[in-house]
């Protein structure tokens, strides 16, 4: 999801970004995580008021890069042959399964992860998270603007803290229907093949350890890429271009949980049930998917048993796990705002069929949608994040 540049919603949006920042300008003890030895403990924290930057991104701002990608500059003019792997490794020893193909798309842990600020990690990430995702990074569009030229100084960045720090990266995202290089569209069916092939390939070489990958984002009718019907188009599944784009995420990423990502799949009915026949369609048609994104940008305004009803609903009917992937409450009043995080995160963390929660964004001022920040740059959390981090603490 890009913070400016996205137009997507259709219904009441009054929260709309969402990375649970969970981090004052604490010390180490802060962190909510290190009372744990699973997939979220740290040695480690990061520093803390006036936390720095860790990722010198090529880019002002998180969604700089646009649809067209443009401005990307070429950190490697291959994108083969790197292979960050990092000391790390996304999830530390005795958290479970850590492999999406087969294994029911289960990380083990659950976690609770944020995105990037401005275009990079802070330093400050690790004290109160253990799961990333790039906001806009990691998108087709930033890192290959143009053809053959391939922007991996933000990412590489990133992934390298990720790996130092015990964290889960997740990759956001392969394929979707906005911030996609313009020069696709305009190849053939052959090429456009090759080069979606390819763009999978060199991040999953690049990056070893990537653990989850939103492979396509906001499906039909919410987004479709220009060159959908290059890859596949309808075909006799109504959607073999995503059927395609998932087999070919796992032949390029055989270890990643494989994830079909979507806004108002837990908070609309509608929505909901439309979701769930994309699901059921293309894995009837052989897509090897491992697990559903939720975005659940509008979770914030609805009643929370409605939330968890589709959470469920969505979990039976495709027979796959859930991962709230883009949560965030848009409340300027301090007590709303915690109230609902403590509701609605309290029924995420509870519910077995959710295995891993991401917030969009945690610094106010950096979020993509107003009211959803958590904390000030230089440390000082809002009632919502104070109320978090003491319940990460004990849970």
């Amino acid at each position: 999801m890009n913070r400016a540049a996205h137009p997507r919603r259709l219904l009441p949006m009054a929260a709309m970004s969402f990375l649970v920042a969970c981090g004052s300008s604490g010390s180490s003890s802060e962190n909510p995580w290190s009372p744990d030895g699973g997939a979220g403990s740290r040695a480690d924290s990061g520093p803390e008021s006036g936390a720095s930057i860790t990722s010198a991104s090529s880019s002002g701002s998180a969604d700089a890069a646009g649809s067209s990608g443009s401005g990307s500059s070429s950190s490697s003019s291959s994108s083969s042959g790197s292979g960050l792997s990092g000391s790390g490794s996304g999830l530390d020893s005795g958290s479970g399964s850590d492999s999406g193909s087969g294994s029911g798309g289960s990380t083990g842990r659950k976690f609770v992860g944020n995105i990037s600020t401005s275009g990079a990690i802070r330093s400050d990430f690790a004290t109160y998270w253990n799961q990333f995702t790039p906001e806009n990074e990691g998108k087709w569009g930033s890192v290959e603007g143009t053809q053959g030229s391939f922007n991996w100084t933000a990412l590489d960045a990133e992934y390298q803290y990720t790996q130092s720090h015990g964290i889960v990266f997740k990759q956001h995202n392969f394929v979707w229907g906005s911030q996609q290089p313009n020069w696709v569209a305009g190849l053939s069916s052959s090429a456009a093949t090759a080069a979606v092939q390819t763009w999978m390939t060199d991040f999953c070489t690049r990056y070893p350890n990537v653990k989850l990958i939103d492979v396509v984002n906001e499906p039909p009718p919410h987004t479709t890429p220009p060159y959908a019907n290059l890859i596949g188009g309808a075909g006799s599944s109504g959607y073999d271009w995503i059927v395609n784009a998932f087999k070919w995420a796992r032949a390029a990423c055989p270890n990643a949980i494989l994830i079909l990502n979507d806004y108002n799949n837990i908070e609309y009915q509608s929505q909901h049930d439309h979701f769930v026949s994309i699901v059921q369609a293309i894995k009837a048609a052989g897509a090897p998917i491992d697990a559903v994104g939720a975005q659940a940008h509008a979770a914030s305004t609805m009643a929370t048993s409605t939330v968890q009803g589709m959470i469920d609903s969505l979990a039976s009917q495709t027979g796959l796990p859930v991962y709230i992937t883009e949560y965030d409450i848009s409340l300027a009043d301090d007590t709303q705002q915690s109230q609902v995080m403590q509701s609605q995160f309290t029924m995420f963390w509870n519910d077995p069929n959710v295995k891993g929660i991401t917030l969009w964004g945690y610094i106010e001022g950096a979020t993509w949608q107003t009211n959803t920040g958590l904390m000030t740059s230089s440390g000082t959390m809002r009632p919502a994040m104070t109320w978090l981090v003491n319940f990460l603490k004990t849970h």
